[in-house]
């Protein structure tokens, strides 16, 4: 937050990762909501569901994905959920939920489940790992609309290649353009101008992808 505060161009979001559900205080979605109505922070997340790390109690993990999505439609904002290895709960609960209002953050699955995502409304981020050759999601990346799309890189997490297995900056999300691009058949100029207006349309934000 106080990175947010102190640069104009950055903004935050405000969460309970499916690592940490267990170590949450029991007054935590008061604790969070307080955070929520900071004017720099913009969505709810990182929040979701992890089955491939498996930190958390698998039960834990939904009962406080739920519970952070119902803040989130209760505030109005969108959010960033995490599913690694949990496809089927994640579009599940999401499903319930009735709510579509977010973006799948570091998408790492199939197609079919980024088709799902997007037919509920949601937008998909691909982050470094869309450089990795078996990554699988050179598919995704050229299935899915651009107007759906958005980029990042986890830093410090996720290097793109050429730096894969290096700590990551968020300069590098060019490099995750480029690819996507290629992809795409498009323009970099096309995909950085697309991608931004889906972050400025989620988020209601007026950032200019030069």
């Amino acid at each position: 937050m106080v990175i947010a505060d102190t640069h104009s161009e950055v903004y935050a979001t405000a969460g309970i990762h499916p690592h940490d559900v267990e170590d949450a205080p029991e007054n935590y979605l008061y604790q969070l909501a307080d955070m929520l109505i900071h004017p720099k922070v913009i969505a709810v997340g990182e929040i979701g569901l992890d089955y491939f790390r498996n930190y958390s109690d698998h039960s834990i993990q939904k009962r406080m994905f739920r519970e952070q999505i119902n803040l989130a439609m209760t505030l109005d904002l969108p959010i960033v959920f995490h599913n690694r290895a949990s496809d089927e709960d994640v579009l599940n609960i999401l499903r319930e939920s009735g709510f579509n209002k977010g973006v799948a953050h570091c998408f790492s699955s199939d197609v079919k489940t980024a088709q799902a995502f997007v037919e509920m409304g949601f937008y998909i981020s691909f982050a470094g790992n869309l450089t990795y050759k078996n990554s699988g999601l050179s598919d995704v990346a050229r299935e899915i609309p651009l107007n759906r799309i958005m980029l990042e890189t986890d830093s410090p997490f996720l290097s793109p290649v050429p730096f894969r297995g290096k700590p990551n900056e968020p300069v590098r999300v060019s490099i995750i353009a480029e690819k996507l691009a290629e992809f795409k058949s498009c323009s970099l100029e096309e995909v950085a101008m697309v991608t931004t207006e889906n972050v400025n349309t989620l988020f209601d934000l007026k950032l200019n992808s030069q």
